[in-house]
């Protein structure tokens, strides 16, 4: 099936977020290795949890890439569970405008994209 621009773009989107999420895993392996926890226990399944969302994301992207509509329903709850992290980090008791911000445009664009490539594939013939 061939796929659209909107699919592939926002493939790639889901694709450099899941690479976002090995990241971030990393850092909280160097965090649990430096030390730098309360508790062990919570840090490896944190860990862990990190670890499972960056493939699930990575398998949207994929899935998303091939046309496949769970991975653009997949991508569509990842970005409004990051539109909703984004809101979290400006309304907590320390705001985080920059971070806030860097998390909620690649989401609203990932929204975008994921809506244009559900209207295109609506629009295939079956």
């Amino acid at each position: 099936m061939p796929t659209s621009a909107p699919d592939r773009l926002s493939a790639a989107l889901l694709g450099l977020e899941a690479s976002g999420l090995v990241v971030v895993a990393g850092w909280e392996i160097v965090a649990l290795i430096g030390g730098d926890t309360a508790d062990v226990t919570s840090s490896i399944a944190l860990v862990v949890l990190t670890a499972v969302g960056a493939a699930a994301v990575a398998a949207f992207g994929v899935a998303t890439a091939r046309g496949r509509s769970w991975g653009r329903s997949g991508g569509i709850v990842t970005q409004l569970l990051m539109l909703a992290v984004a809101l979290g980090a400006v309304t907590g008791p320390a705001p985080a405008f920059g971070f806030a911000l860097a998390v909620a445009l690649p989401a609203a664009v990932g929204l975008v994209l994921l809506f244009a490539a559900v209207r295109r594939a609506g629009a295939r013939p079956r």
